[in-house]
């Protein structure tokens, strides 16, 4: 009997450090939002011929979905932060300039207030600046349980097993000419969620009246505010991609900037090779 009770103290010693584990790569600290794949395609583009200014107003949940009871009936599924996004993302290029247009009341209600301190002299205050690109679209789709699946087995009592599950977001990204209201261009992105629980446990009679059970596992799931930011910076960069694509904007060298593999890598996306290597030839 004290030998049943030591291993069984022993083993549940091992299953909490192994719980311990799986947190000490969490830390309890605020620090800034992690950068994806997206974000250094984004930067790794190669240099415009000049920034181009461009206004987002607004780019909203265009899905419409809450989350499944019990969770909320008036919590969205996704997060309502698309604008601040698509201008970080913007301001993280170089090849766009964003000005504020979300908050455009309080920045005027702002320069009334100056305006008002010089004793009315606007001249002395400066003119906003005027956007060229209008940044339209929003986050149109989000698709749940794409894929779902598991596995598992049971021998003697132990056993493994292990779940998943896959979502998707769609965003749709548009540049508008604002002096023509041409469309310049038009992309849409699919970022997928994944979410996975593994769990191992044991369950057995040592004895007649005996019974050992004992359970450890996980669950990872990736976080929707992360997705969306990483496809929102994908249409971005495929936007940037198309319009280089189309003559829409220039690269400021053009022989060396169509050869970047970023740049590359993207048009490969939307066209076939043979394409491409046209495309490179004609620059």
């Amino acid at each position: 009997m004290k030998r049943l009770v030591l291993s069984l103290f022993i083993l549940s010693l091992s299953a909490c450090s192994s719980i311990e584990s799986e947190f000490d790569g969490i830390e309890a600290t605020t620090s800034l939002m992690p950068k994806g794949e997206t974000y250094y395609d984004l930067v790794s583009l190669p240099s415009p011929q000049g920034s181009m200014v461009a206004a987002v107003y607004d780019f909203r949940d265009q899905t419409g979905q809450y989350k499944p009871i019990p969770s909320s009936n008036f919590s969205t599924a996704v997060p309502q932060s698309g604008t601040a996004f698509l201008a970080q993302a913007l301001n993280d290029s170089a090849w766009f300039v964003p000005v504020e247009r979300e908050g455009l009341q309080n920045l005027l209600t702002e320069r009334k207030i100056v305006r008002a301190g010089l004793n009315g002299d606007a001249s002395k205050l400066p003119q906003l600046n005027s956007a060229q690109i209008l940044m339209e679209g929003g986050i149109v789709a989000y698709d749940t349980n794409i894929k779902t699946g598991g596995a598992g087995a049971r021998y003697l009592g132990i056993g493994v097993s292990g779940q998943y599950r896959v979502d998707s977001i769609t965003v749709n990204l548009r540049a508008v000419d604002i002096r023509t209201g041409r469309l310049l261009s038009s992309v849409t992105t699919t970022k997928a969620v994944i979410s996975k629980e593994i769990t191992a446990g044991v369950f057995k009679f040592i004895d007649a009246q005996e019974l050992l059970e004992s359970e450890v596992g996980y669950t990872s799931n990736e976080p929707v505010s992360l997705c969306i930011a990483a496809a929102i910076e994908s249409a971005v960069v495929h936007m940037i991609a198309d319009g280089i694509w189309k003559r829409a904007w220039n690269l400021l060298d053009a022989a060396s900037g169509v050869k970047n593999p970023t740049l590359q890598k993207y048009w490969l996306e939307a066209h076939t090779e043979n394409q491409v290597l046209e495309r490179i030839k004609q620059s």
